[in-house]
């Protein structure tokens, strides 16, 4: 089967990703998935939430949002600080899955705080978002380690990638745009380490029950495609890339 975009069943989208896209950030990416197009933005204070004071450990937030002109029709902005239930559920997924492959402790008593603005909406928002976030969050620490006695591997224990995967009109596919994923019967995300472990699984039947056997063509077509963006992300960082091979289950 060849998709509309020209695309086999198991291809990506073209996956760009610009890194340092923004100055006034300690860790700014920009990347591309396919049309859908999002700012990744992390900042660093010197303190945690109140809940987290005596603890001796750092923490990890994200916020989530997406431009009025990102889709069409146009998206109302949310103000006052008041978000719908969607952006809740995402930028909640994407601090999880930062804080999944970081070592809190050796962070120390400070908060990163990640914001991931959707400037283009072509489907897969929250995987392009998981994805370039982790970059912003590497130059972040690096950025922490050159002014503190820590080192960038002490705090990032593995990268972390995520991708969509479907079944439309009884085809499983990778990687769905906003045409596929309106039409898909099942839609997944998975979230992956460069451990080979799973972060998270986002999965639901829209239209039709799936099958185990289903759920498990749907991670063998996400783990080849998460090891791809895991060496995108290492050709981003370039000597930055903060991992040994001993830390990382995939070759790259």
């Amino acid at each position: 089967m060849v998709r509309k975009d020209g695309r086999l069943p198991d291809q990506l989208r073209p996956v760009r990703i610009h890194r340092h896209f923004l100055r006034p950030s300690a860790g700014s990416v920009l990347i591309e998935f396919g049309n859908t197009r999002v700012i990744c933005t992390a900042n660093i204070e010197e303190q945690v939430p109140p809940w987290l004071m005596e603890q001796k450990r750092g923490w990890i937030t994200a916020e989530y949002g997406m431009l009025p002109g990102a889709t069409s029709p146009r998206k109302a902005r949310e103000r006052s600080g008041r978000v719908d239930g969607r952006t809740a559920e995402i930028q909640r997924l994407i601090g999880r899955s930062l804080r999944a492959v970081t070592n809190l402790e050796a962070l120390g008593p400070r908060s990163i705080i990640v914001d991931c603005d959707v400037l283009e909406a072509d489907g897969g928002t929250r995987t392009a978002a998981i994805t370039g976030a982790w970059i912003a969050l590497v130059d972040a620490v690096r950025q922490l380690a050159s002014q503190h006695n820590l080192s960038t591997s002490q705090v990032i224990r593995h990268s972390v990638a995520a991708v969509s995967v479907g079944v439309v009109e009884g085809q499983i596919l990778l990687d769905l745009n906003k045409e596929e994923d309106n039409a898909a019967a099942v839609d997944f995300n998975f979230v992956i380490a460069s451990s080979g472990k799973l972060v998270e699984v986002q999965g639901t039947a829209e239209q039709t029950p799936f099958s185990e056997e289903d759920l498990l063509a749907m991670l063998a077509l996400a783990r080849p495609a998460a090891c791809q963006l895991f060496r995108l992300q290492r050709e981003a960082l370039g000597e930055d890339w903060p991992l040994s091979e001993s830390e990382v289950a995939f070759p790259l």
